[in-house]
């Protein structure tokens, strides 16, 4: 198994990475990773990290020292950024250009890996764009972001650009099966629920409660029947990406403070040395941070599932012939189309569009998705 399994569907994005690993000498300092949500930006840079640091030829293998350290994030020379709060400020990323100017201790390179490059602030993207400008010798720069108008046209011109797709659901139920031992009807239902983002269709496949969440989220439309029953939609949408936030910053939170505390030195019994305290404070605010951002993320999740509903009755409505994401929902959703048309359903389509944009202004959620559900209700001709 090599480093480059994991990426579905990305065929030229290999290639090209692969091509830069060989040319060795002549690669770019400073690479631009983008793609829509589940296109597996940030694995396709891990995976261009490990290959870049391995020891094996040709370099990629997936089982050398460096490949499993690298995939593991323990590598002395990767530093992997992941903003914790909405915004990653000038300081920190001081701090960084910093540390990334060192040479490398071991490994050929000396990488850094910034995941959500585009949570970077306007003063913080400058500090960066003066260390991508002059890099030294043995230093990558891979930054991960949606697209790359997310980045200051100064840094993105001064970056190599690997753009990747949207994952086919063919590829992606393929991976739950043979990888995951899903059986292939849930795999095929998943994979076009999750709209080709692996991660999102692995924990369709394998969690019920996301499952449940997800049903809870697709109910909205059939709820609409009045105001009253809008604004308790309103707070059921919220509390099913809450629920979600919740699951997954927890499963994180787990993983990290276990591990902080095993590497300051815990004791068999549970007990810490002294001096320990303050760097358990700092993950603790850190976690707080970044349970924000996983909210909202979740939240701007929920709504792209509710958007699909749409987008299927959209479809049906039109005669495009396209295959359903919500094929479970199929009779329900032939319903919806001939109860409405095609300009009604825009119409709602637009008003969750304008709801993402509310969120990501920083609308409270609450508000911001009860004007969405009142819309959806009243927007029918």
């Amino acid at each position: 198994m090599s480093v480059w399994d994991d990426l579905v569907g990305q065929g030229p994005v290999v290639e090209q990475l692969r091509s830069a690993v060989e040319s060795d000498g002549k690669m770019a300092h400073a690479w631009l990773f983008t793609g829509p949500p589940g296109s597996g930006r940030s694995t396709a840079a891990r995976a261009f990290a490990a290959a870049l640091q391995c020891s094996e030829s040709p370099r990629g293998c997936g089982h050398c020292a460096p490949c499993h350290q690298v995939l593991q994030g323990t590598h002395a020379d990767l530093e992997v950024v992941r903003p914790a709060g909405l915004s990653y400020g000038v300081r920190e990323t001081r701090e960084l250009v910093l540390r990334a100017s060192s040479s490398p201790s071991g490994g050929r390179w000396q990488i850094v890996l910034f995941e959500d490059a585009e949570r970077a602030t306007e003063a913080a993207a400058n500090a960066l764009l003066k260390a991508i400008e002059e890099p030294p010798p043995r230093t990558v720069w891979l930054l991960c972001t949606p697209s790359p108008e997310d980045l200051l046209v100064t840094i993105r011109s001064r970056c190599r650009l690997v753009t990747l797709r949207t994952p086919p659901v063919s590829a992606v139920a393929d991976v739950l099966v043979q990888r995951d031992g899903v059986d292939r009807e849930t795999a095929d239902v998943v994979a076009r629920a999750a709209q080709g983002h692996l991660g999102r269709a692995r924990r369709l496949a394998t969690d019920p409660e996301a499952r449940r969440r997800r049903a809870e989220v697709l109910a909205v439309p059939r709820r609409l029947t009045s105001v009253g029953p809008a604004v308790a939609a309103a707070e059921t949408l919220v509390k099913a990406a809450e629920a979600e936030a919740r699951a997954m910053s927890e499963e994180l939170n787990e993983s990290e403070t276990s591990a902080l505390r095993q590497a300051l030195g815990e004791s068999a019994k549970g007990r810490m040395p002294r001096g320990t305290a303050g760097a358990l404070k700092e993950l603790e605010d850190r976690q707080k941070s970044r349970a924000t951002r996983v909210k909202r993320d979740s939240l701007d999740r929920a709504l792209l599932d509710l958007a699909s509903y749409y987008r299927d009755v959209l479809a049906l409505q039109l005669g495009a012939g396209t295959e359903l994401v919500n094929t479970d929902l199929a009779p329900e959703l032939r319903t919806a189309a001939s109860q409405g048309t095609p300009e009604a359903t825009l119409r709602r389509l637009d008003a969750i569009m304008e709801c993402r944009e509310r969120l990501d202004a920083n609308v409270n959620p609450q508000l911001a998705v009860e004007a969405l559900t009142l819309a959806l209700r009243t927007r029918t001709t």
